[in-house]
């Protein structure tokens, strides 16, 4: 039986052990985790086509350089680390289907983003650049690696279509203290923080008031609507904060903060 069938199974009529109410009850949240798992389906789909794109670009430059092995050897090492993230995508997809957990672990802010340097130059392509400022005593934060991945791809490919004539991604992390408790802000406490900037296009005002409604895209029939609602639906998961600043003609900032561990927990 395959992994939708199973799903699919709990919408057909069960044994009554205690009464219609608790069947009625299991048919409603089957049929509610079924119509998340189209949308997110739709999100993955997306970013399963962005990572291949980036295992053909690094295929294309290995053919290129074949007279060249130390070359071609880095760029299958980045073809095969574009296919191992795009496992993961779809383990997250079936592990949802499979009513399974996210796979959470204390990790270090430093070393996801470090590992995922040159996967996300290859993301933004030869006419970014991406610079990578990571700052010191980062607290240690709960996280799914894949999830992560997937959510700090959906920014830098976001962040690229913004400067079509190239330019530069700026990714940093810090440690950061929140104090008071803002309406719609953070809660007070110690996080990890990574932001991504760029010096694009910018977001208007009316437009960013919508970035993170899912299914909400001004790239056409190029776009899902899902990335970026992918992307806070990441941070809720660890229970963190998504913020996004920008102004036209200036650039766009997405700050993520992770609660650290202790917080977390």
């Amino acid at each position: 039986m395959t992994e939708m069938a199973f799903r699919a199974d709990l919408l057909q009529p069960q044994t009554e052990s205690s009464g219609g109410t608790q069947t009625a009850e299991q048919r409603e949240s089957a049929i509610r985790r079924l119509a998340s798992l189209g949308e997110m389906t739709g999100g993955i789909a997306h970013d399963l086509r962005n990572i291949l794109a980036i295992v053909e670009s690094g295929l294309r430059l290995a053919e290129r350089k074949a007279d060249q092995p130390e070359s071609v050897r880095a760029f299958i090492a980045a073809a095969r680390e574009g296919v191992d993230r795009g496992v993961g995508l779809i383990s997250q997809l079936l592990a949802f289907a499979d009513h399974r957990e996210p796979n959470l672990q204390v990790r270090d802010l430093n070393e996801l983003v470090s590992s995922s340097g040159p996967f996300l130059r290859y993301g933004a392509g030869s006419g970014v650049r991406v610079r990578l400022e990571l700052g010191s005593d980062i607290p240690s934060c709960l996280m799914d690696p894949a999830l992560f991945d997937a959510a700090v791809l959906n920014l830098v490919l976001n962040a690229r279509d913004a400067m079509p004539g190239g330019g530069e991604i700026w990714i940093g992390t810090e440690r950061h203290v929140e104090i008071e408790c803002a309406p719609g802000g953070p809660a007070p406490g110690t996080y990890a923080r990574l932001c991504v900037k760029d010096h694009g296009c910018g977001i208007p005002p009316d437009v960013l008031r919508r970035v993170l409604d899912p299914f909400f895209t001004t790239k056409g029939v190029e776009g899902t609507g899902m990335g970026l609602a992918q992307v806070r639906a990441f941070v809720q998961l660890v229970r963190g904060h998504l913020h996004i600043a920008s102004e036209r003609g200036t650039g766009t900032t997405v700050d993520l903060l992770f609660p650290a561990t202790d917080a977390a927990a």
